[in-house]
């Protein structure tokens, strides 16, 4: 029998350590705090919960446009001033609920037959590692060994975080009441979406970005109708700062930024990143390669430098998602025991910013096409034409197509909307099944609905995808 350790339990790890099972394996995975890792427990269930309770609130905030009220209303007569958020109570239901989730997939590791060990780990060269235990030590010899790590809140050192005032992602569940001025440092995704979150929640928050607009990494035209939205919001975003340091002032946080200016709030978050963790795995002495960012190289069957040791999740690199880490974790499995597997594809996965409106992504990027790395065609429909999106006094956000000119395949797309990661799944799977524009405008889309923009941007990417129509139209005319 193969013997596989894995060591951490995100979703690199659970979702490897369950097809190493059910593969015929014996498996022995080794988690220091708790199955489900960040994912589950500090990163993407938590904060998507406390997003969940911060769009209520943005829907009653609309409330009053779509004619509803209450006949005794707060201090501005209106629906949202008469809801209170008791945070303390939020917080307490996003960490249930991180801890449930935990105990979910403890329950179905256990019933697959998977050895869970509560430690940390470390390699003994490329076939052993050694687990630390409760105080003692032990040594699992191993076929195959998985290292799914994660990676650690990147902080300043001028601006270290205490829990209190000066958070990371990890801490902000500690908070019992809101914040009266939360500065957020970093307007990439973790900042953006605790940004909307709380500014959903009622609190005066400043957003510290250094670029000129909010999510730079993401498309710009959606980057812009979210940093549009934010402003009309009321929140504050000063564009094209740095900041070099935060600390406290009794029950102030001060941030400097680089040219000197200085920002008070009550309580600092943040979002500046993150650091993989490889110290005091025994990497180096293992012949592990590192990139310069001090990730593991992998490649697209997750397999390092190393035959017999592969890597999976925010370690390596790859791609910062749940679903691409579980993946990376499945992939290692298939390959290293001898299963059909195909190589890891970057180019159908999808992904989503949580804000409001939400953006998702998937495939080629506006990125790519403007650098002329892909010839395709292009077309983007404004939501605020769409029947449905009208009925739900929607006006921000977009659906954005990109497919090949001649065969039309569509290769990617951006949807900007409210639940666009659900919308997403369409563009992903034409994507990922090459499937064309004539293809997805044949299909039929329930009306009123936000989806039959797509089919729409699919219609009106016939011609583009058929330029001899085109020019036989345009001569017609």
């Amino acid at each position: 029998m193969t013997r596989v350790v894995i060591i951490g339990g995100g979703p690199g790890g659970y979702e490897a350590a369950l097809v190493g099972a059910q593969l015929g394996a014996e498996v022995t995975l080794v988690e220091r705090t708790g199955l489900g890792g960040a994912a589950v427990l500090t990163d993407c269930v938590p904060s998507k919960t406390l997003i969940a309770t911060s769009e209520v609130m943005t829907m009653i905030e609309r409330a009053g446009e779509l004619g509803l009220k209450i006949s005794s209303s707060g201090e501005d007569d209106s629906i949202a001033s008469s809801v209170e958020v008791d945070l303390a109570q939020v917080n307490k239901r996003v960490l249930d609920l991180a801890q449930a989730q935990s105990e979910s997939i403890s329950t179905k590791l256990e019933q697959s037959g998977v050895t869970v060990l509560k430690g940390s780990a470390r390699l003994d060269g490329p076939q052993a590692v050694i687990a630390s235990l409760d105080g003692t030590e032990k040594r699992l010899e191993a076929d195959i060994i998985l290292l799914a790590t994660g990676t650690t809140p990147r902080e300043l050192d001028t601006a270290p975080c205490d829990g209190e005032r000066i958070l990371n992602w990890k801490q902000v569940y500690n908070l019992t009441e809101l914040p009266e001025r939360l500065i957020v440092v970093g307007s990439g995704v973790t900042g953006a979406e605790f940004a909307n979150a709380y500014d959903a929640l009622g609190v005066d928050v400043v957003l510290v970005s250094s670029r000129n607009q909010v999510l730079p990494g993401e498309d710009q035209d959606a980057a812009a109708v979210l940093q549009d939205v934010f402003e009309r919001r009321g929140m504050e975003i000063l564009s094209e700062c740095r900041a070099v340091a935060a600390a406290r002032e009794g029950d102030e946080v001060v941030v400097t930024l680089e040219d000197g200016r200085e920002v008070r709030g009550s309580h600092c978050l943040m979002a500046v990143g993150s650091t993989p963790n490889t110290a005091d795995l025994g990497l180096e002495e293992a012949g592990i390669a590192l990139n310069e960012r001090g990730q593991i190289v992998v490649d697209k069957v997750s397999r390092t430098s190393q035959r017999t040791v592969y890597a999976a999740g925010d370690v390596t690199g790859v791609f910062a998602l749940a679903s691409v880490a579980a993946m990376q974790g499945r992939i290692a499995m298939w390959h290293a025991l001898g299963d059909a597997v195909s190589p890891l594809d970057l180019k159908s996965v999808s992904s989503n910013v949580f804000t409001a409106p939400e953006i998702a992504t998937v495939g080629v990027t506006q990125a790519q096409v403007d650098a002329s790395e892909q010839k395709v065609a292009q077309i983007m429909l404004p939501l605020a034409g769409n029947a449905r999106a009208k009925m739900q006094n929607v006006s921000d956000g977009f659906v954005k197509l990109f497919c090949l000119p001649i065969t039309g395949i569509i290769v990617g797309g951006v949807v900007v909307a409210p639940s666009a990661s659900e919308l997403i799944h369409s563009i992903s799977l034409a994507v990922a099944e090459k499937i064309t524009v004539d293809q997805f405008s044949h299909d039929f889309t329930v009306y009123p609905s936000m989806s039959g923009s797509i089919a729409e941007a699919a219609r009106q990417l016939h011609l583009h995808s058929h330029p001899e129509e085109e020019k036989a139209s345009k001569t017609q005319a």
